[in-house]
């Protein structure tokens, strides 16, 4: 992914990230606390993935020369996984899971 290959290919120091947590969030911003009180910053996500966090979540704020980003949330998915497994999940407990054997959980229950 294009943010892959652009964080691989320039060198990060710790003084231009931070951590915080969701003020707030509407469909493609979200307003931090952190060092700083950040107000709408554009939301960074895989392409194809949308998401509005909850307020309270931390996450990490990156300035850059174009201004501050949202990197996106911590994960702590509701369940443990295996490395490599992958979980879409809602605040309100739905959640699609691609188990490591090829099977897929929707709401807990195997589909296919």
């Amino acid at each position: 992914m294009w943010i892959n290959e652009y964080m691989t290919a320039k060198p990060f120091g710790t003084s231009n990230a931070a951590t915080g947590e969701i003020r707030s969030s509407a469909n493609g911003s979200v307003a931090v606390s952190s060092m700083r009180d950040y107000g709408a910053l554009p939301l960074i996500a895989p392409a194809g993935i949308a998401c509005v966090p909850v307020s309270g979540a931390s996450t990490v704020v990156m300035d850059s020369a174009g201004g501050a980003v949202c990197l996106g949330v911590i994960a702590a998915p509701p369940e443990p996984l295996e490395p490599g497994e992958v979980m879409l999940y809602s605040a309100g407990g739905a959640s699609i899971v691609l188990k490591n054997s090829g099977k897929v959980l929707i709401n807990g229950r195997e589909v296919g």
